[in-house]
């Protein structure tokens, strides 16, 4: 299959984007998502999936990937993330969410940003654009039907609610 340029997966055209160097980051980030049969690793860089029942079943379902960690890409200090990551769990689990961990992080093997995050459950996409927003996130990551997206939640980033629609691809 060909491989899309960053270019291609923008939604909406003659606007003004994200910056394409953040983009493609986020779309090659490898998020590390605990299942039954032990760790799945995806990104959103993949080709396009013809048969979405040939993803894992976790991939298939909609959730949403959501991080307290370093707002609006300011490094913090470990306490304060930390401290933010767990407020951010109470709220989801006071929402009545099924919260597990994950993370996302570089596939660069020479890579050092690894950015703890919740796999969250049947949210909406209002709401976890709303969450992105209260913890000053640049975006969030959604998955419906088995298809990724980036969805800005920071208007100092881009549009708040623009979508970068990705494809999965599972890592080793």
């Amino acid at each position: 299959m060909k491989k899309r340029s960053v270019a291609e997966f923008v939604v909406s055209e003659g606007a003004p984007v994200m910056d394409q160097n953040l983009l493609r980051s986020y779309l090659a980030t490898v998020y590390e998502f605990p299942t039954l049969g032990g760790p799945l690793r995806a990104s959103l860089d993949g080709d396009i999936v013809a048969d979405l029942s040939t993803l894992p079943e976790l991939l298939q379902r909609p959730f949403v990937v959501v991080t307290a960690y370093n707002p609006r890409s300011m490094l913090l200090p470990r306490k304060v993330n930390e401290q933010r990551h767990q407020v951010m769990r109470d709220l989801l689990i006071l929402g009545v969410y099924r919260v597990e961990a994950c993370v996302g992080y570089e596939e660069d093997p020479e890579g050092t940003w690894r950015e703890p995050s919740w796999l969250v459950h049947g949210m909406e996409r209002e709401e976890a654009i709303a969450f992105g927003r209260v913890f000053r996130q640049n975006t969030v990551l959604i998955c419906r039907n088995g298809r990724p997206e980036v969805v800005v939640t920071d208007p100092t980033c881009d549009d708040v609610g623009r979508t970068y629609t990705g494809n999965w691809r599972v890592r080793s």
